[in-house]
């Protein structure tokens, strides 16, 4: 098929009902002399589609324009997103560099002087296109953005405004660093380029907010094992893993006496700090019960459960070692101190969807999840923060002191239970009997 044909073959949807589409198709392709963007939106229609990611996609779009003979330097797509720490992602390609430049916003940007009045603003509140000839800028008026580009090379810069049906917009910005700047027909492609490079976008975009919102709220492994399709009820696995039930101290009291600000201020400051502790060892917070904490630390293999335990009993104490400093932090500030206790154990769990056939939860479940929780009950009881089960002692091979046995509910005998003598000392905690 010749080039003018296939142009306007895919030109025609841009053109909707117009009388002569025809005519319309070729307005849109512009100077016939210049370069093909029938071949850019045919890569899209087709390998472009496929891109992962938005920085992908953005670097392999922009060399194809390179290849066709457009003059693009500078190429961003910017776009807001929903995550509780970022408000906006994007992704800068610079023709000469070696990667795409990512760029995540935290909500905050919105009030600062970056954003204000900048480029990206302009076009978000224009909600259009709009350029910018870079030879006759005032430094006084401006933004800061437009003079950085113009001092790194850039001659006309082209922005524009793209929407999705069921999401959030976001930019298009185009840069060149030719003496003469765009023509009139690079501006014609460029936006009807956007036409077509919108939906394969929206497709990357919402996959990426749908990602983010299930690491949020089921936590990475879960979330990426939804997506990968265990989404149905009972579907599932059984998993070796080191367990950990965590639960806050005098929380009770709290919610009498603290209003709702404060108790929600101590809970979110006491799931980060455990989160911190947990995450850099590969746990994954699976729930939060209230102000309890059920934490996996999945082992692959039989031979990886010590590593799994390993890991486990670092962080917990990592998370009592910067307790101190914490509370240390907040009685300065006259906020009430965090306690909690914690409690690890080690077994095969089945990991999956249960619930009602349209209200699901993905969640682990089993023995050894009643006897991590039993544990760290007892933490009150015994008078130690930090205990571990017989199971879990037998595979760190950590130095241990023997606690007794308890009856537990729901159990049929008594439980054996452990601390790790590095917390006993530690802490000073005289041990009733070392094992």
């Amino acid at each position: 098929m010749k080039n003018t044909e296939l142009e306007e073959r895919l030109l025609r949807p841009v053109c909707g009902d117009a009388d002569q589409p025809m005519v319309c198709a070729k307005k849109l392709v512009g100077d016939p002399e210049g370069w093909p963007i029938a071949q850019v939106i045919e890569w899209l229609q087709t390998d472009g589609r496929f891109a992962p990611t938005v920085p992908f996609l953005l670097e392999a779009l922009s060399k194809k324009l390179v290849e066709v003979g457009a003059p693009i330097w500078r190429v961003m797509i910017g776009y807001r997103t929903l995550h509780p720490k970022v408000a906006a992602e994007g992704a800068i390609w610079t023709r000469g560099q070696d990667a795409v430049v990512r760029r995540r916003s935290d909500h905050g940007i919105w009030t600062r002087e970056e954003y204000i009045g900048s480029p990206v603003e302009q076009v978000y509140e224009k909600k259009g296109p709009i350029r910018w000839r870079l030879d006759n800028l005032d430094p006084e008026k401006d933004h800061t953005v437009l003079q950085e580009i113009k001092a790194a090379g850039g001659t006309d810069y082209f922005g524009q405004y793209f929407s999705f049906a069921k999401s959030r917009g976001g930019s298009f910005m185009v840069a060149t660093d030719r003496e003469s700047g765009f023509t009139d027909s690079d501006i014609v492609k460029l936006e009807a380029l956007l036409k077509f490079l919108t939906p394969v976008l929206e497709v990357i975009v919402l996959h990426s907010v749908a990602t983010n919102l299930l690491d949020t709220y089921l936590g990475p492994r879960t979330g990426q094992r939804v997506l990968n399709g265990t989404v149905q009820r009972g579907d599932g696995e059984v998993i070796d893993a080191a367990l950990w039930f965590s639960d806050l101290r005098e929380f009770t009291k709290m919610t009498e006496h603290l209003p709702p600000e404060e108790l929600i201020d101590v809970l979110n400051t006491y799931f980060e700090h455990v989160y911190q502790a947990v995450n850099t060892y590969g746990g994954e917070v699976l729930r939060f019960i209230g102000d309890a904490m059920l934490i996996v630390f999945p082992a692959e293999s039989e031979d990886k459960r010590r590593e799994a335990c390993k890991a486990a009993l670092d962080a917990a104490m990592d998370a009592f070692s910067s307790l101190a400093v914490l509370n240390k932090l907040r009685r300065r500030r006259g906020k009430p101190e965090i306690r909690f206790g914690v409690g690890l154990h080690v077994g095969h769990v089945v990991y999956g969807n249960v619930g009602a056939p349209e209200r699901l939860d993905f969640t682990v479940m089993g023995s050894a999840v009643n006897r991590t929780a039993r544990l760290e009950s007892l933490t009150k009881q015994v008078g130690v923060p930090l205990l571990i089960s017989k199971e879990f002692k037998m595979l760190t091979g950590a130095p241990s002191t023997y606690r007794g046995e308890y009856e537990v509910k729901g159990l049929d005998t008594k439980m054996p239970v452990y601390s790790y003598r590095g917390f006993d000392m530690a802490y000073g905690l005289t041990p009733p009997e070392s094992g």
